[in-house]
Parts: C-alpha cells; sequence; structure tokens
C-alpha cells in the first residue's frame, strides 16, 4: 500500500535558504583558501586577512546550519539502547530528549548573547583585519536561540515515520 505524499514543509524555503547560504560561505571559505595558499607559496605574499577571515566564515556556517538541522530534525543521535525500547515508550523518549536538547540550545544562546555582549563592550576586534567580533557572536547567539525554539516545537509535535 502507497502512501499520499506529504505536503511540502512551510520551513522548506527556510531550510532552503540556510543551506544557500552557508554553501555560499563555505565556497568563500574555499576561495579564500586557494589564493592564500597560491599567494604563500608561488608569490610569497599570503593573503592578509585570510585565517581571519575563514574563522569568522566558519563559525557562521556553523551556527547559521544549526536551525537548518534543527528543521531537518537531523541532529546527530546515538541509540545503543534506546532502540532496543518498547515502541510506546519511543514518543515520550523523544520529546523528553528534544526538551533536554533545546534547554541545552536556550542556555548556550543565554550564554553566547551574554559573551557578545561582553565583546561589543570592550569594542573587540579581529588583529589583522581589525573587523568587530560582536556581530558574529550576536549571529551565533541568534542561530542558537532559533534551534532551541525550533527544537522546542519538535518536541510538542508527532514524531516523523
Amino acid at each position: 500500500m502507497s502512501r499520499a505524499p506529504s505536503l511540502p514543509s512551510p520551513a522548506g524555503p527556510a531550510r532552503a535558504a540556510l543551506g544557500v547560504i552557508c554553501g555560499v560561505m563555505l565556497f568563500a571559505m574555499m576561495g579564500l583558501t586557494v589564493v592564500d595558499v597560491i599567494g604563500r607559496y608561488l608569490f610569497s605574499a599570503p593573503l592578509t586577512g585570510a585565517t581571519e577571515l575563514t574563522e569568522i566564515l566558519l563559525a557562521c556556517v556553523i551556527f547559521i546550519g544549526l536551525p537548518a538541522v534543527s528543521l531537518d530534525d537531523e541532529h546527530v543521535t546515538v541509540d545503543l539502547i534506546t532502540g532496543k525500547l518498547p515502541a510506546a515508550i519511543q514518543p515520550f523518549r523523544r520529546a523528553i530528549l528534544l526538551l533536554a536538547s533545546g534547554v541545552v540550545l536556550a542556555v548556550i544562546a543565554w550564554r553566547l548573547w551574554a559573551h557578545a555582549g561582553q565583546i561589543a563592550g570592550y569594542g573587540g576586534t579581529t588583529n589583522s583585519l581589525r573587523l568587530p567580533v560582536a556581530p558574529v557572536a550576536y549571529l551565533c547567539a541568534i542561530c542558537t536561540g532559533l534551534a532551541a525554539g525550533i527544537t522546542f516545537a519538535a518536541a510538542m509535535r508527532p514524531p516523523r515515520d
């Protein structure tokens, strides 16, 4: 018996946009690295600030990707014991784990926001390019907060097949 096709998720466009943003940032990191390596080894002139830009882009990719992973409910899990639990317990186990994960993400978002405020307070910048670091920290906090909200919402909906 075949199942009827499911309706597209309203989170689909958001997930796609996050994926495109992360892909562009990964491509930019790759380009920076190629230009830096070529400049360093062929011309003895590395790209100034390439390491800083790569670090900032990497942080952005990780934290922008976090809501995307939460939307897809694709966090890494290990089920050595839980897979052997009775099927009737699985929805409750899933909800409890998602709630716990949401709490952890919310705490991380809160601490990132506080840390971003400290960085903004003393005007933290990168070493060579003097780029402000606080906006990146605020972005990380916001993305983690979004992931926490998505995770809490996932705990309230029925599990997928």
